[in-house]
């Protein structure tokens, strides 16, 4: 079964090249020409993928994301912005939005094949990269962590830490384990580590996230 790529860009020029590269692919590839028309479309249709530019008329792709990420029915839909917005800001907002890839034009059509191979390759061996609560965001490809409007650049450790607690909301995670999953057995750590990390987890994202279960571990709740 072909694949269901939606290419949404103001420049007619733009769909045309990329439809014809995505179809000599063996792709099925449908166009819009604003973020409004893409969400009627997308709904009809539901794509595998969606490529979308940044800056369009009536419904920008920032916007467009954000509503793609808040209904159920497109939810898993994978996100690429294809943009000449190249800022550091513009990359991290499209990611707080919830893409999955962030594509600056110019790019040779043959590296943009390559990426969007790869998505749908994500796609069908359903490797989830994120994990979300209602007030945080972690995105494990890329090491990110997004609260509220925020975005965390957590310590290797502190990540894994709190990706562990997160991976199970509300189950209380014993002390032992949390060193073995997070340190491993081959590194000789004490019980004070995991306090030190988990205090600065607490200052960085709040302190009623993380709960204390006296003489037994950590969990996480909201």
């Amino acid at each position: 079964m072909k694949a269901k790529i939606l290419v949404i860009d103001d420049e007619e020029d733009i769909r045309v090249l990329v439809r014809y590269n995505l179809e000599k692919e063996g792709y099925e590839v449908y166009e819009a020409a604003n973020g409004a028309e893409a969400l009627e479309k997308a709904e009809d249709i539901r794509p595998d993928l969606v490529l979308l530019d940044v800056m369009m008329p009536v419904m920008d792709g920032m916007e467009m994301c954000q509503i793609l990420r808040a209904r159920p029915a497109l939810s898993d839909t994978m996100v690429c912005f294809l943009t000449a917005r190249g800022e550091d800001y513009s990359q991290i907002a499209a990611f707080e939005a919830g893409a999955d890839d962030y594509i600056v034009k110019p790019m040779r059509p043959k590296v943009l094949v390559s990426r969007i191979k790869a998505l749908l390759k994500r796609r069908a061996n359903g490797q989830v990269h994120t994990t979300r609560t209602s007030s945080i965001v972690i995105d494990t490809e890329r090491y990110l962590v997004r609260a509220g409007e925020k975005t965390i650049l957590l310590p290797r450790k502190e990540f894994e830490l709190l990706s562990l607690l997160m991976s199970k909301p509300g189950k209380v995670f014993h002390r032992g384990d949390i060193l073995h999953k997070v340190w491993g057995h081959d590194v000789v750590v004490g019980d004070r580590t995991i306090d030190v990390h988990i205090r600065k987890l607490r200052e960085k994202l709040g302190s009623k996230l993380i709960r204390t279960i006296k003489g037994v571990g950590y969990k996480f709740e909201e």
